[in-house]
Parts: structure tokens; C-alpha cells; sequence
């Protein structure tokens, strides 16, 4: 399987000699659990895209530091390319920021929540299956990272699961596109070094409680293997 990565930012420098660059954690969690996918990068920060041609069976947008709703020309760019994706009816997967630009781009809307940061292990249960969504979970548990969240959803979309922090964690709009908003390509240790870094933001109190979440057992190969059969998946 051929998989286009859309890379939306970088790992910040000081962290890439222990965790890697956002396509390391990427090739990192498909290597381990679905050696399958073979991924391309193309970092759309700095305009690189693939084309809209049917060399790729889906498309991954990754998460970023920005927010989707800002005015850089490249994120401006990159919804313009979302758009076209939904267009082609070309199979897309948004992880975090990837996952709000679903909304952004295709009518909907995401703003920064006013129910503070998320950040840590979060339960997300499960509201609507789908056949693609084996093995069969009523709830799964993953790493979060985010302070916007979707607020008005695109025409045509329906929330399988959230919870009350982020009610929708996960969605999809139409056939083709899946917003997830935690982050399976992350671990642990990354997910305290990022919170860290990001202390002043973040406040050291909701990064106390957040790592004391990070012993809980995670579910990406669950969430990896619905990715998977999400792209494959015809109806």
C-alpha cells in the first residue's frame, strides 16, 4: 500500500536527536504495526505535493504547532489541496491539525476550545462502528496534543467517538475522509518531552496530571490497523 505523508511541521530541533522528525514517528508506528504502508513525504510547509493522479492508494496529513485556521501561505495552500482530495474522491486520514483541516477545508469550523489543552492519554468512546473499524473496540485510548479542536462540522460527516474533553475525536466525512484528533504516531516519551517544551503554554499543573496518564496502556495498533482498513475499504 502507497501512502502519501503530509508533512505539516517538524519535530523541534532539540528533541529530533531522541524522538526523530515527524516522518521518523510515522515510519516508526507503520513499520511496527503495519509494515504494509509504504510512505512518501512530502513536506507541505515548504510546497511539496504529490500529484492528484491514482499512484497513491491514501493520502496522511500529519499534526503541526500551527493552527488551521491561521494565514500562512502554505496552510492557506494546503486546504486549497484538502478541497481537491475530498474533490478526487481520494482516500484521506487528518491526524490532529490533518484532522481539523477536514473541517476547515470542506465547510466546517475549528477554533481554539475553551475547555483548556489537551494533552496526556485520553479515552475516546466509540458512538457509531463501521466495517472498516475491526478489530472491534467500543473505546480506545491514545495521545493527545491539541488546544483547537472541530467545532462545526462539514456537511455529510458523522462523529464515531469522543468524549468530553474533545466530543469529536473522530470522524469522517463522506466515504473518503477520517479525521483523527490524538496523535498514534506518538509515545510516551515524546509526549512528555513536547509537553515540556511547551510548559509555558501548557501550564505546569495540566502537564502534572497529563504525565501521570502516560503509564496508561495505549491502543494505536488498533487505531493504525482502522487507518488502514479505512483506506482499502470500498463500499
Amino acid at each position: 500500500m502507497k501512502v502519501a505523508l503530509l508533512q505539516c511541521d517538524h519535530v523541534v530541533e532539540e528533541l529530533q536527536p531522541l524522538h526523530g522528525d515527524v516522518p521518523d514517528l510515522f515510519y516508526n508506528l507503520f513499520n511496527r504495526l503495519a509494515p504494509e504502508v509504504a510512505l512518501d513525504v512530502f513536506n507541505v510547509t515548504k510546497g511539496e505535493y504529490p500529484g492528484l493522479s491514482n499512484h497513491y492508494d491514501g493520502f496522511i496529513g500529519s499534526g503541526s504547532r500551527y493552527s488551521v485556521y491561521d494565514k500562512d501561505p502554505w496552510i492557506i495552500r494546503f486546504k486549497k489541496f484538502v478541497r481537491a482530495l475530498y474533490e478526487h474522491k481520494k482516500k484521506f486520514v487528518g491526524i490532529c491539525f490533518g484532522h481539523q483541516m477536514i473541517a476547515q477545508a470542506l465547510g466546517g469550523k475549528c477554533t481554539k476550545t475553551d475547555r483548556g489543552w489537551g494533552v496526556g492519554i485520553k479515552e475516546v468512546i466509540i458512538q457509531t462502528q463501521k466495517p472498516w473499524m475491526q478489530p472491534e473496540s467500543d473505546s480506545y485510548h491514545l495521545i493527545v496534543s491539541h488546544a483547537d479542536q472541530v467545532t462545526t462540522l462539514p456537511e455529510g460527516s458523522v462523529i464515531l467517538g469522543g468524549n468530553t474533553h474533545c466530543p469529536c475525536s473522530i470522524y469522517t466525512v463522506g466515504e473518503n475522509f477520517l479525521g483523527i484528533q490524538a496523535h498514534p504516531e506518538f509515545t510516551p516519551a515524546f509526549e512528555k518531552d513536547i509537553m515540556k517544551v511547551r510548559l509555558d503554554r501548557i501550564g505546569k499543573s495540566v502537564i502534572d496530571a497529563a504525565i501521570a496518564t502516560l503509564t496508561i496502556p495505549t491502543d494505536e495498533a488498533v487505531v493504525t490497523r482502522w487507518m488502514v482498513n479505512f483506506i482499502r475499504y470500498q463500499k
